[in-house]
């Protein structure tokens, strides 16, 4: 009787265990993949309207580190705060500045003064697939733009423009184009439908040290 309870304890302890760890379910793979440190040489409170924020660890593998929430980078406002790692923003800063304003400028005449940011960081699979593996944007290393505004208020749409008039067109694909000296990884309309109304950057970390653009 002694062995037998000895060994049902032992059963129920070891459930009690493999439960622990299974509490908060994780829908992606993280292996293979590791954050960024999220370092930075220019911190985002310096090139924009940004504040430093507790770092965000979920307990499943997504985390940010050097997190900040970041409302403006020079001159162009975001829809909505971002919440990115610290490395985020000088890339950012660099490709509206180095491409984005100069492209307006010739496509429309007047500047981009503001920026809807669709997503930045979320805990979640690459395109929301179930079993993919985790998105960059639970690392707060990626960042999701759906439109521009003018000066003038006009705004630019990546769904509408992508293949509307001929200027809005120009401007979007040579931002997208242009944008992969900056990022590790660009996206937009051409690589899915997952990114019909949005251009996706991100700084992913790969072995090969490529960047993927499509």
């Amino acid at each position: 009787m002694v062995s037998l309870r000895n060994v049902l304890a032992a059963a129920c302890v070891a459930a009690v265990l493999a439960g622990c760890g299974s509490s908060k379910k994780s829908y992606f793979e993280t292996e293979g993949l590791r954050a960024p440190e999220g370092s930075c040489d220019i911190k985002p409170s310096r090139i924009g309207l940004a504040e430093k924020i507790r770092n965000i660890d979920e307990g499943n593998g997504c985390e940010v580190r050097n997190a900040w929430r970041v409302q403006s980078v020079g001159s162009v406002s975001f829809s909505q705060p971002a919440t990115v790692n610290c490395g985020m923003a000088e890339p950012l800063r660099d490709w509206l500045e180095g491409t984005v304003q100069p492209e307006a400028q010739r496509a429309f005449g007047e500047s981009v003064v503001g920026v809807d940011v669709a997503a930045s960081y979320a805990c979640r699979p690459r395109n929301n697939k179930r079993g993919a593996r985790m998105s960059e944007h639970g690392y707060g290393n990626a960042i999701d733009i759906s439109a521009f505004t003018l000066e003038s208020g006009r705004k630019v749409t990546v769904l509408g423009g992508w293949r509307g008039g001929r200027e809005e067109q120009r401007f979007l694909r040579a931002v997208h184009g242009e944008a992969c000296s900056e990022f590790r990884t660009v996206l937009g309309p051409n690589a899915d439908a997952n990114h019909r109304d949005h251009i996706h950057l991100d700084l992913q970390n790969r072995k090969s040290g490529k960047s993927y653009c499509r």
